[in-house]
Formats: structure tokens, C-alpha cells, sequence
């Protein structure tokens, strides 16, 4: 073994960890939950992914927001449910009531400014969505690769 080989962690603590503060969030929703709203100058806001798995919100919303959202837990919201996997709540969109159900593993970010706490995650993995509209000639292998410039989206990267 040389100098330059590590162990592989079989534990993955990598994932235990983003479990872990995954966990936070849950038990800050609870303390919402319990005190009959959030405490003080407390506010949250949660960015998750649309199309994760076990996501539940409304056609006109997944249709609006087709990646990801950003909702915000402050003065307006109903029914804010935290479970031990997921969280369900209504919240207002164009003046009328809709409700979300999100999994925390479908959270890429958490944030409450009166402290300025954030918690950043992985993004979750998601199917990618086929398109009906697709060529299987376009699956061939017979030609080069496209060696082409590529666009890379720089959104999660800045300031909300």
C-alpha cells in the first residue's frame, strides 16, 4: 500500500453525516410545530429538488418550477406537519392554498436568515424523464463524440 492509497469507507460517512443535519431540519420544523409557530425572528427557507422521489406537489407548481423550488416558512403557512422522512404543509401560491409534501432527501438547501444558519446537501438523485419524442437512431455509436462546448448551470451556485 502506498503513501497515496486510502481506505474505502464502507460506512459512508459522507451520507450518515448529510442524514444527520437532515435531521436538524426536522427537528427545527417540529419546534415550529410545537410552539405554535416559530419562535422570535425565526424564518426558514427550503430549496428541493421537484422531481425527487416521493415528491408531492401540485401539476401547475411542477409545471412552474420544473427543478427545483424555493419555499419560505415565515408568517403564512398551514398544516406544517413534520414526520420522520418527509414533511407536508400548505402554503400559498397566486393567493390560493396548495399543499407540499417534500422528503428531506429531496432538500438541497436550508436557510434561516435571522441567524444566518444554512445547511447545504447533495442534490438527491432523480430519474431523468424520458422524452416520447426521441429517435433511436439518435442511441447509434457510430459517430464521433460530440466534443462541443458544454453548458453547465451555475443557479445553485448564487445568492437567493
Amino acid at each position: 500500500m502506498s503513501g497515496q492509497d486510502f481506505p474505502t469507507d464502507e460506512m459512508r460517512y459522507d451520507l450518515l453525516t448529510q442524514q444527520a443535519l437532515r435531521g436538524v431540519i426536522r427537528s427545527a420544523l417540529q419546534r415550529a410545530t410545537d410552539a405554535e409557530g416559530l419562535p422570535g425572528a425565526h424564518h426558514f427557507y427550503i430549496t428541493f429538488k421537484t422531481r425527487a422521489p416521493e415528491v408531492s406537489i401540485p401539476a401547475d407548481l411542477l409545471e412552474r418550477y420544473p427543478d427545483e423550488i424555493t419555499i419560505v416558512i415565515q408568517h403564512q403557512y398551514w398544516d406544517l406537519t413534520p414526520d420522520e422522512d418527509r414533511f407536508s404543509i400548505v402554503l400559498q401560491f397566486s393567493g390560493q392554498p396548495k399543499k407540499l409534501v417534500v422528503p428531506y432527501a429531496a432538500i438541497t438547501r436550508f436557510y434561516d436568515p435571522s441567524v444566518q444558519f444554512v445547511l447545504q446537501f447533495e442534490p438527491p438523485l432523480i430519474a431523468e424523464i424520458e422524452d416520447d419524442d426521441a429517435d433511436p437512431a439518435d442511441d447509434d455509436d457510430d459517430g464521433p463524440e460530440d466534443d462541443g462546448p458544454k453548458v453547465v448551470s451555475l443557479d445553485q451556485f448564487r445568492k437567493k
